[in-house]
């Protein structure tokens, strides 16, 4: 079922509409994709000036280039994206030409939302988003707005709405994002297979990320990982 976001009623890009994007996400593939779905400029307004595969160069080609907005994936070898707002801070705070991201992620688990949300995204739509309303929700982000997929939208209310902060996680702090991601899908139930297809990863990559998961959490099949997950409500 395709997603959408939010509309104000903001009109479409036309010829004297631009904006400058910079694409960060570690598959080349969807990269490759979203290129083909946005960056036609003559027609949807919208330029890719850069690309991005890990931190150091998602830091190293939003620094050079000075885009409106990104497209930021959540899970980026070498710290995530969290790890790159926080060294793009001084661009995001700028007076003038204010850098603006958008996270754009396969994940839909509350803690990333809340996560990237913190480090100063303007909004996070999930990878099933239409190209159409990709286009329009990197409009609405130059030009300051909030932009979030539906369901998405609720965990940040709920997040900010609560004065305490969420309690520390040592064990969910040992995993990386990808991990994280992993364990999410597991206990849900998904297959080795099934995850892979999701997460564009091989089936034994999947597989070393359970046994780093299990290794970690100390524990010793996947049902009882299935069972700590659901008792933080990852599932």
């Amino acid at each position: 079922m395709t997603e959408t976001t939010e509309t104000t009623g903001s009109p479409g890009p036309g010829p004297e509409r631009r904006v400058r994007v910079v694409l960060v996400d570690d598959h080349r593939m969807f990269r490759t994709g979203v290129q083909a779905e946005i960056g036609r400029t003559e027609e949807t307004g919208v330029e890719v000036v850069g690309e991005a595969a890990d931190v150091d160069q998602a830091v190293t080609v939003i620094t050079a280039t000075r885009p409106e907005v990104v497209l930021l994936d959540v899970h980026l070898p070498g710290g995530g994206g969290v790890e790159v707002l926080r060294r793009c801070a001084p661009l995001m705070s700028a007076a003038e030409n204010p850098v603006r991201f958008l996270a754009l992620s396969v994940s839909d688990a509350a803690e990333d939302v809340i996560g990237v949300i913190r480090g100063g995204a303007r909004g996070y739509v999930t990878k099933t988003i239409t190209g159409t309303d990709l286009i329009d929700s990197v409009f609405r982000v130059q030009e300051g707005d909030a932009v979030f997929s539906p369901r998405l939208a609720g965990f940040v209310l709920d997040a900010f709405a609560s004065t305490d902060a969420p309690p520390v996680d040592e064990d969910m702090d040992r995993l990386t994002q990808r991990e994280r991601e992993v364990l999410r899908l597991i206990a849900r139930g998904y297959a080795y297979k099934e995850i892979a297809k999701q997460l564009f990863i091989s089936v034994k990559t999947v597989e070393s990320h359970v046994s780093a998961v299990l290794r970690k959490l100390q524990l010793s099949n996947r049902h009882e990982l299935t069972r700590w997950a659901t008792a933080r409500r990852l599932v």
